[in-house]
């Protein structure tokens, strides 16, 4: 592995701990739950780090997770927090990554909406197809339960796709070589 991949996965593993410590954005009023950050570093980490640097970026923050560092959104950390229900969402984190930079550098030039496609395929499809059945068994909910509960979850998840489109094409087209 070259310096440059190096740095690549410590900046997105480090990108993905900063938007942690973002405080939630509640939505006062509204039935939408709080939304947080940091799967907005997951996308982004696909989407400009590349299928590869991305996921091992999310590999490295999901090991410093396990190890007991307070990375999480709240400061969480440590084994524990994979045996709860959101366990699976975080394990998916390095597979979500990898398959947004899968699709989203496989060809150089795509239009923005199929952009935000791709990073929608992993940062929601990929990401809540492991994370809803793990919060089914964990929490002894049930599938449609679980649904049901994550469906609250889907317009924070747009916003973060948006958002990480336009970062991610704006660096892109500001870097070619990355």
């Amino acid at each position: 592995m070259d310096t440059k991949s190096i740095v690549y996965i410590a900046l997105f593993a480090a990108l993905t701990a900063a938007l942690g410590l973002m405080p939630p954005i509640s939505f006062a009023g509204l039935a939408l739950p709080p939304i947080t950050a940091q799967s907005l570093g997951v996308m982004l980490a696909g989407a400009v780090a590349g299928a590869r640097r991305g996921g091992f970026a999310l590999l490295l923050f999901i090991a410093l997770v396990a190890v007991g560092l307070p990375l999480l959104a709240g400061g969480r950390g440590g084994l524990g927090v994979f045996f709860g229900t959101s366990g699976g969402f975080l394990l998916a984190w390095p597979l979500s990554a990898a398959l947004i930079g899968y699709l989203v550098t496989k060809k150089s030039d795509v239009s923005f909406l199929m952009t935000a496609i791709y990073i929608a395929l992993g940062g929601i499809v990929l990401m809540y197809a492991i994370g809803i059945p793990w919060m089914a068994f964990i929490g002894n909910l049930g599938l449609s339960k679980s649904i049901t509960i994550m469906v609250a979850y889907v317009p924070g998840d747009l916003v973060k796709v948006v958002l990480a489109t336009i970062i991610a094409r704006g660096l892109r087209r500001a870097f070619p070589n990355l």
